[in-house]
């Protein structure tokens, strides 16, 4: 994936897709790689909002028609997985996109948390589906996805982040983590559960799993990588 823009022809995302993109409106390219951080008034918050959506459809569609076999339950956690920040910050660093992001002076001279290349990656799709459309952004999508898109629906929940995050918790804000259910799909014997993590004045990232007590695990474990992009020791 070669995409080019910012006055010049010049390669800004690349790997080995043989797929270029050249912006129709270099603007749309300069804004999805601004992130907030810079405390510019026009920055990539918009562009992220509107890849996320995009982001979403085009995975729910991909597993969709890839996995006839599997129920609504299973297919939301799927996609949860594909989509997850983990899965997106990988995608970035693999197309090199930190190299030319603008960052805060905060952020800058050091790796970027998972949470900035996850925003800059769905940035990225916002810009490409105004400027090109839904096809382009769809075979960019499945390309720069392809690894998480491919792999089974299969995973352990980690074993004790609801532990460790609780040490966290009363390390730094003096009482426990608490969870909530955001949201529940599927018949009674194929559910899916989205839960949050919170502790202190924080929300963490929210986490599927096939129960409660296993989308807790990983909400807990989605908090534990937040805490570990913002420099706390983490053991889990």
């Amino acid at each position: 994936m070669v995409f080019r823009g910012l006055g010049q022809a010049r390669p800004i995302l690349a790997s080995m897709a043989p797929l270029d993109h050249d912006f129709a409106d270099e603007r749309w390219l300069e804004l999805a790689l601004t992130h907030a951080s810079t405390g510019r008034a026009a920055n990539n918050e918009r562009l992220e909002f509107l890849g996320d959506a995009v982001l979403d459809l085009i995975v729910a569609e991909a597993l969709f028609h890839r996995h006839p076999d599997l129920d609504e339950g299973a297919l939301t956690e799927f996609k949860s997985e594909v989509v997850s920040r983990r899965a997106l910050a990988d995608a970035a660093r693999e197309l090199g996109i930190e190299r030319h992001a603008r960052v805060g002076s905060g952020l800058r001279g050091r790796t970027l948390p998972r949470s900035v290349l996850a925003n800059l990656y769905e940035a990225l799709v916002g810009a490409l589906f105004l400027d090109a459309g839904m096809e382009a952004s769809r075979a960019w999508i499945l390309e720069t996805l392809a690894e998480p898109l491919d792999q089974p629906l299969h995973r352990e929940a980690p074993k004790n982040p609801k532990q460790e995050l609780q040490q966290l918790a009363q390390k730094l804000w003096g009482e426990p983590p608490t969870y909530r259910a955001v949201q529940d799909f599927g018949r009674s014997h194929a559910r899916a559960f989205l839960v949050v993590a919170q502790a202190g004045d924080r929300e963490f990232p929210s986490a599927w799993g096939r129960t409660l007590k296993e989308a807790e695990r990983w909400a807990a474990h989605e908090a534990l990588l937040v805490l570990e992009d913002e420099g706390v020791e983490v053991d889990a």
